[in-house]
């Protein structure tokens, strides 16, 4: 969902999520002595996804029905009546929490700027290129009936 949603059409800047994050979860994972990071990251997504819904009504294994941004602490909870530890999701917490922060708090403060800017080449690479709004198609090109 968060694919389609905040990130649609915007695949250089998804793909800069990804790498912001898991360099971050890298480098404080090693701090922590977690090597195991899938579910950190998994954890990130729903995070990011659940701030940028808080309208959105979860239904959690048809028991409890909440709003979105309760999910992370909710799977938090599952996670600890399952008896795993919660260290990887409050990691993935964490850092889904610094990338929202930097992204689309921060930016919007009074003074704030955008800090996490997506790398030009992943733009390049990624993104379709944008089309000028000054350009004229040559006639072959427009739809309608072709005339021979």
């Amino acid at each position: 969902m968060l694919e389609e949603g905040s990130f649609r059409g915007r695949k250089a800047d998804f793909v800069f999520m990804f790498l912001f994050g898991g360099v971050l979860m890298t480098l404080l994972g090693l701090l922590g002595s977690l090597f195991f990071l899938g579910q950190a990251l998994t954890a990130m997504l729903v995070y990011v996804w659940s701030r940028r819904s808080p309208r959105v009504r979860v239904n959690f294994f048809g028991l409890l029905t909440f709003q979105a941004p309760f999910l992370p602490w909710a799977l938090v909870g599952f996670s600890m009546l399952l008896g795993n530890s919660i260290l990887v999701d409050l990691l993935g917490i964490a850092v889904g929490h610094i990338y929202y922060f930097l992204e689309d708090v921060f930016p919007n403060q009074p003074g704030g700027k955008r800090l996490l800017l997506t790398p030009r080449f992943l733009k390049l690479l990624l993104d379709a290129p944008e089309e000028d709004p000054n350009y004229l198609p040559l006639p072959e090109e427009q739809p309608g009936p072709q005339q021979q």
